[in-house]
Protein backbone atom coordinates (compact mmCIF):
# COMPACT_ATOMS: atom_id res chain seq x y z
CA UNK A 1 0.00 0.00 0.00
CA UNK A 2 0.74 3.39 -1.22
CA UNK A 3 1.67 6.25 1.31
CA UNK A 4 1.92 9.87 0.07
CA UNK A 5 2.10 13.40 2.19
CA UNK A 6 -1.05 15.66 2.70
CA UNK A 7 -1.40 17.98 -0.47
CA UNK A 8 0.24 15.19 -2.93
CA UNK A 9 -1.78 13.47 -5.75
CA UNK A 10 -2.85 10.25 -5.61
CA UNK A 11 -3.72 7.32 -8.32
CA UNK A 12 -5.86 9.54 -10.96
CA UNK A 13 -8.61 8.11 -12.84
CA UNK A 14 -11.52 6.54 -12.47
CA UNK A 15 -11.93 2.18 -11.95
CA UNK A 16 -15.14 0.45 -12.65
CA UNK A 17 -18.06 1.30 -10.00
CA UNK A 18 -21.12 -0.49 -8.65
CA UNK A 19 -24.17 2.13 -8.55
CA UNK A 20 -27.71 1.53 -7.23
CA UNK A 21 -30.21 3.60 -8.33
CA UNK A 22 -33.20 3.90 -6.59
CA UNK A 23 -36.48 5.83 -7.52
CA UNK A 24 -39.65 5.29 -8.27
CA UNK A 25 -39.98 6.84 -11.34
CA UNK A 26 -39.57 4.45 -14.01
CA UNK A 27 -38.52 6.67 -16.88
CA UNK A 28 -35.79 8.07 -14.56
CA UNK A 29 -34.21 5.21 -13.92
CA UNK A 30 -33.69 3.79 -16.99
CA UNK A 31 -32.04 7.31 -18.15
CA UNK A 32 -29.65 7.23 -15.27
CA UNK A 33 -28.40 3.90 -15.30
CA UNK A 34 -27.98 4.55 -19.01
CA UNK A 35 -25.80 7.67 -18.47
CA UNK A 36 -23.97 5.95 -15.51
CA UNK A 37 -23.23 2.95 -17.83
CA UNK A 38 -22.33 5.46 -20.40
CA UNK A 39 -19.64 6.79 -18.12
CA UNK A 40 -18.39 3.16 -17.39
CA UNK A 41 -20.01 2.91 -14.19
CA UNK A 42 -21.95 -0.21 -13.58
CA UNK A 43 -25.59 0.62 -12.49
CA UNK A 44 -28.29 -1.47 -11.52
CA UNK A 45 -32.18 -0.09 -10.02
CA UNK A 46 -34.45 -0.35 -7.73
CA UNK A 47 -37.95 0.51 -7.66
CA UNK A 48 -39.10 1.44 -4.12
CA UNK A 49 -37.63 1.89 -0.38
CA UNK A 50 -37.44 -1.77 0.23
CA UNK A 51 -36.21 -3.28 -2.96
CA UNK A 52 -33.26 -0.41 -2.50
CA UNK A 53 -32.96 -2.01 0.94
CA UNK A 54 -32.79 -5.50 -0.26
CA UNK A 55 -30.55 -4.78 -2.86
CA UNK A 56 -27.54 -2.84 -0.69
CA UNK A 57 -28.02 -5.56 1.55
CA UNK A 58 -27.12 -8.22 -0.99
CA UNK A 59 -24.86 -6.47 -3.13
CA UNK A 60 -21.75 -4.16 -2.17
CA UNK A 61 -21.76 -1.11 -3.67
CA UNK A 62 -19.73 2.02 -3.79
CA UNK A 63 -22.71 4.31 -4.04
CA UNK A 64 -26.24 4.30 -3.67
CA UNK A 65 -28.45 7.41 -5.24
CA UNK A 66 -31.99 7.42 -3.58
CA UNK A 67 -34.96 9.38 -3.90
CA UNK A 68 -37.26 10.44 -0.63
CA UNK A 69 -40.35 10.10 -2.00
CA UNK A 70 -41.48 6.62 -3.00
CA UNK A 71 -44.18 4.67 -2.32
CA UNK A 72 -44.43 1.97 0.71
CA UNK A 73 -40.64 2.49 2.35
CA UNK A 74 -40.08 5.86 1.51
CA UNK A 75 -36.12 7.37 1.62
CA UNK A 76 -35.64 8.04 4.53
CA UNK A 77 -36.68 5.23 6.42
CA UNK A 78 -34.42 3.17 3.35
CA UNK A 79 -31.71 5.37 4.13
CA UNK A 80 -31.92 5.14 7.62
CA UNK A 81 -32.11 1.01 7.11
CA UNK A 82 -29.21 1.02 5.05
CA UNK A 83 -26.88 2.63 7.23
CA UNK A 84 -28.05 0.42 9.92
CA UNK A 85 -26.89 -2.44 7.92
CA UNK A 86 -23.41 -0.75 5.83
CA UNK A 87 -23.09 2.05 8.53
CA UNK A 88 -20.32 2.99 5.45
CA UNK A 89 -22.66 2.79 2.61
CA UNK A 90 -21.83 6.04 0.03
CA UNK A 91 -25.38 7.40 -0.49
CA UNK A 92 -26.56 10.56 -2.66
CA UNK A 93 -30.07 11.97 -1.79
CA UNK A 94 -32.12 12.64 -5.33
CA UNK A 95 -35.22 14.33 -4.46
CA UNK A 96 -37.53 17.55 -5.07
CA UNK A 97 -37.75 18.04 -1.65
CA UNK A 98 -35.47 21.31 -1.28
CA UNK A 99 -36.27 22.67 1.67
CA UNK A 100 -33.04 22.85 4.56
CA UNK A 101 -34.85 20.82 7.29
CA UNK A 102 -35.22 17.87 4.32
CA UNK A 103 -31.45 18.20 3.64
CA UNK A 104 -30.32 18.18 7.13
CA UNK A 105 -33.03 15.25 7.92
CA UNK A 106 -31.22 13.44 5.22
CA UNK A 107 -27.21 14.17 6.09
CA UNK A 108 -28.29 13.78 9.59
CA UNK A 109 -29.46 9.41 8.49
CA UNK A 110 -26.27 9.47 6.81
CA UNK A 111 -25.84 11.08 3.34
CA UNK A 112 -23.14 11.93 1.85
CA UNK A 113 -24.16 14.03 -1.03
CA UNK A 114 -27.83 15.42 -1.21
CA UNK A 115 -28.94 17.18 -5.16
CA UNK A 116 -32.37 18.53 -5.94
CA UNK A 117 -34.76 17.61 -8.72
CA UNK A 118 -35.29 18.63 -11.47
CA UNK A 119 -31.09 18.34 -11.77
CA UNK A 120 -28.35 19.07 -14.83
CA UNK A 121 -27.56 15.33 -15.82
CA UNK A 122 -23.84 16.88 -15.71
CA UNK A 123 -23.80 17.66 -12.01
CA UNK A 124 -25.38 15.40 -11.05
CA UNK A 125 -22.98 12.44 -13.73
CA UNK A 126 -19.71 15.60 -11.50
CA UNK A 127 -21.23 14.68 -8.35
CA UNK A 128 -20.97 10.81 -8.85
CA UNK A 129 -17.94 10.74 -10.04
CA UNK A 130 -16.92 12.70 -7.18
CA UNK A 131 -17.98 10.56 -4.71
CA UNK A 132 -16.50 7.26 -6.56
CA UNK A 133 -13.36 9.00 -6.04
CA UNK A 134 -13.17 8.59 -2.63
CA UNK A 135 -13.07 5.06 -3.09
CA UNK A 136 -10.77 5.37 -5.74
CA UNK A 137 -8.21 7.28 -3.52
CA UNK A 138 -7.40 3.83 -1.99
CA UNK A 139 -4.91 4.29 -4.23
CA UNK A 140 -2.81 7.07 -2.55
CA UNK A 141 -2.99 4.40 0.62
CA UNK A 142 -2.15 6.80 3.47
CA UNK A 143 -2.02 10.69 4.06
CA UNK A 144 0.38 12.07 6.16
CA UNK A 145 0.82 15.07 7.77
CA UNK A 146 2.67 15.61 11.03
CA UNK A 147 2.06 13.06 13.14
CA UNK A 148 -1.41 12.13 12.26
CA UNK A 149 -1.82 9.44 9.08
CA UNK A 150 -5.31 8.78 7.40
CA UNK A 151 -5.66 5.49 5.79
CA UNK A 152 -7.82 5.90 2.99
CA UNK A 153 -8.62 2.17 1.95
CA UNK A 154 -9.92 1.46 5.78
CA UNK A 155 -10.76 4.74 6.52
CA UNK A 156 -8.76 4.67 9.75
CA UNK A 157 -6.65 7.40 11.45
CA UNK A 158 -3.59 7.65 13.73
CA UNK A 159 -2.85 10.10 15.50
CA UNK A 160 0.30 8.44 17.54
CA UNK A 161 -1.91 6.09 19.83
CA UNK A 162 -3.09 3.78 17.31
CA UNK A 163 -5.70 3.16 14.55
CA UNK A 164 -9.27 4.80 15.34
CA UNK A 165 -12.29 3.91 12.72
CA UNK A 166 -13.64 7.05 11.28
CA UNK A 167 -17.24 7.11 10.57
CA UNK A 168 -17.84 8.26 6.61
CA UNK A 169 -18.68 11.57 7.60
CA UNK A 170 -15.48 11.86 9.90
CA UNK A 171 -13.57 10.08 7.62
CA UNK A 172 -14.73 13.25 5.14
CA UNK A 173 -13.87 15.77 7.41
CA UNK A 174 -10.56 14.66 8.11
CA UNK A 175 -10.00 14.42 4.22
CA UNK A 176 -10.80 17.94 3.25
CA UNK A 177 -8.11 19.24 6.18
CA UNK A 178 -5.71 17.39 5.27
CA UNK A 179 -6.30 17.74 1.66
CA UNK A 180 -5.26 20.92 1.86
CA UNK A 181 -2.79 20.92 4.89
CA UNK A 182 -1.98 24.13 6.31
CA UNK A 183 -5.04 25.91 4.60
CA UNK A 184 -7.84 27.23 6.59
CA UNK A 185 -10.98 26.03 5.64
CA UNK A 186 -14.53 28.56 6.90
CA UNK A 187 -17.71 26.77 8.41
CA UNK A 188 -19.27 27.84 5.00
CA UNK A 189 -16.40 25.88 3.06
CA UNK A 190 -16.98 22.50 4.88
CA UNK A 191 -20.50 22.51 5.12
CA UNK A 192 -20.53 22.83 1.51
CA UNK A 193 -18.01 20.17 1.00
CA UNK A 194 -18.94 17.50 3.11
CA UNK A 195 -22.50 18.16 3.81
CA UNK A 196 -23.73 20.10 0.75
CA UNK A 197 -25.16 22.50 2.88
CA UNK A 198 -25.41 26.29 1.07
CA UNK A 199 -22.91 29.26 2.46
CA UNK A 200 -24.95 30.73 5.71
CA UNK A 201 -26.69 27.40 6.61
CA UNK A 202 -27.60 27.41 10.54
CA UNK A 203 -26.46 24.46 11.24
CA UNK A 204 -23.54 23.26 14.22
CA UNK A 205 -22.97 20.13 12.57
CA UNK A 206 -19.10 21.37 12.05
CA UNK A 207 -18.57 22.26 15.20
CA UNK A 208 -20.08 18.87 16.55
CA UNK A 209 -17.95 17.08 14.45
CA UNK A 210 -14.90 18.75 14.60
CA UNK A 211 -15.51 17.55 18.63
CA UNK A 212 -15.79 13.82 17.85
CA UNK A 213 -12.55 13.66 15.77
CA UNK A 214 -10.97 16.05 18.69
CA UNK A 215 -12.23 13.34 21.38
CA UNK A 216 -11.33 10.76 19.90
CA UNK A 217 -7.84 11.68 18.06
CA UNK A 218 -6.29 14.23 20.29
CA UNK A 219 -7.39 17.97 20.26
CA UNK A 220 -4.16 18.66 18.31
CA UNK A 221 -5.64 17.03 15.33
CA UNK A 222 -7.47 20.00 14.33
CA UNK A 223 -7.04 23.94 15.38
CA UNK A 224 -9.31 26.26 15.61
CA UNK A 225 -8.80 29.70 14.10
CA UNK A 226 -10.97 32.24 15.64
CA UNK A 227 -13.06 34.06 13.01
CA UNK A 228 -11.44 32.09 10.06
CA UNK A 229 -12.74 28.26 10.35
CA UNK A 230 -10.39 24.95 10.80
CA UNK A 231 -7.17 23.65 9.91
CA UNK A 232 -5.52 20.16 10.39
CA UNK A 233 -2.59 20.33 12.78
CA UNK A 234 -1.94 21.64 15.93
CA UNK A 235 -1.99 25.36 17.09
Amino acid sequence: MGEVAAGQPGAAGLARHRVLVADDEERLRRVLVRILRGHGIDAEAAADGTQAVAMSKAGCYDLVILDLLMPGMDGFSALREIMRHHPDQAVLVLSCLTDPESKMAGFGLGADDYVAKPFHVGELVARVQARLRVAERSGAGVITWGKLRLDIVHRQADSGTGPVPLTSREFQLMWELLHSPGVVLSKDDLLNRVWGLPPGSASNVVDVYVGRLRSRLGTGVITTVRGEGYRAGPG
